[in-house]
């Protein structure tokens, strides 16, 4: 069975950076479309980025698109979420997720715990 756990998360201030790490066990991630999702305080959940099923395909929310990057070190077979230019509306629990689908377009099948991103000053 496939266990994700998130870290890297914490206090930054506006503009600054962070790198989220999803840590997996159980099963190699190539095996999964993997996500990565966000969810403020009072809001849905949302989609930040996925890769598919095979690692060839990536994309992030327009939200974060040229802030947020996706990246895969598979000798660790951890996916790493990297985000840059941090604003206060990016605060929120991020979570990693995966599914057997070829892409993150269905219900995701196992959940990490989740890691607190709070971008304030």
């Amino acid at each position: 069975q496939l266990q994700l756990v998130e870290s890297g998360g914490g206090l930054v201030q506006p503009g600054g950076s962070l790198r989220l790490s999803c840590a997996a066990s159980g099963s190699n991630l190539n095996d999964w479309a993997i996500g990565w999702f966000r969810q403020a305080p009072g809001k849905e959940r949302e989609g930040v980025s996925c890769r598919s099923r095979t690692g060839g395909n990536t994309n992030v929310a327009d939200a974060v698109k040229g802030r947020f990057t996706i990246s895969r070190d598979n000798a660790k077979n951890t996916e790493y979420l990297q985000m840059n230019n941090l604003k206060p509306e990016d605060t929120a629990v991020y979570y990693c997720a995966a599914t057997t689908d070829f892409y993150c377009s269905g219900p995701m099948r196992f959940w990490g715990k989740g890691t607190l991103v709070t971008v304030s000053s």
